[in-house]
């Protein structure tokens, strides 16, 4: 129980599943959340911000959420792209269970959640938005991003937020820098101490 942390593939904590009153892309809805998840208790600060400031998602194609937890971020862009595919990963398998009865619940039929191997090789995504887990240790997360957005179609954009206190700043940099010249990283916005790092894809 003491190593029982959200990145787990199969917490052994208790489900004890509980339902949550949130509102998405402008809908209010319930849904359902456990133990051994992330933010249990409802949509968290960082992924308020993010979804406080992004511009809308694509409206089409292929859109990617990284770390999809029980689904607020993958529902959100669902909604409000309903003729875009979506795609929300997590290695927890507990949360892609709640995740995709989240998406039921909301409506969100163009959501398909799945581990990371089971998203086609050759996918490119048009839109990324992540609360990345910054917790599974820089060398994980860094591998992480260095799988996804890579992935970006040419001229498409990853929205990221990260905690200004676990490293939202040395992140931009190492991004900007492992990225290459391909890609322009820049910081779109402070707020309640989040950085929202945003990644575009040139030609």
């Amino acid at each position: 129980m003491a190593n029982d942390h959200y990145f787990s593939a199969n917490p052994s904590s208790e489900v004890r599943e509980r339902q949550v009153h949130v509102t998405l892309a402008g809908r209010a809805l319930t849904l359902s959340t456990a133990a051994g998840v992330f933010s249990p208790d409802g949509v968290d600060r960082g992924t308020k911000v993010l979804l406080g400031s992004v511009p809308p998602p694509a409206t089409d194609g292929a859109l990617l959420d990284v770390g999809c937890g029980w689904g607020p971020i993958a529902i959100t862009m669902a909604l409000e792209s309903p003729d875009a595919q979506v795609w929300g990963v997590d290695v927890n398998e507990r949360v892609l269970g709640l995740a995709r009865a989240n998406a039921a619940t909301a409506g969100a039929t163009n959501v398909t959640v799945a581990l990371p191997d089971e998203v086609p090789a050759d996918l490119r995504f048009r839109t990324i938005w992540s609360n990345p887990p910054i917790r599974v240790g820089k060398d994980e997360l860094h591998d992480i991003l260095l799988t996804w957005l890579p992935r970006l179609e040419v001229g498409g954009e990853a929205w990221l937020v990260v905690s200004k206190d676990l490293g939202g700043d040395s992140l931009q940099r190492w991004l900007r820098d492992a990225l290459g010249s391909d890609f322009t990283v820049s910081r779109a916005s402070t707020d309640k101490g989040f950085r929202v790092i945003r990644v575009h894809r040139g030609a």
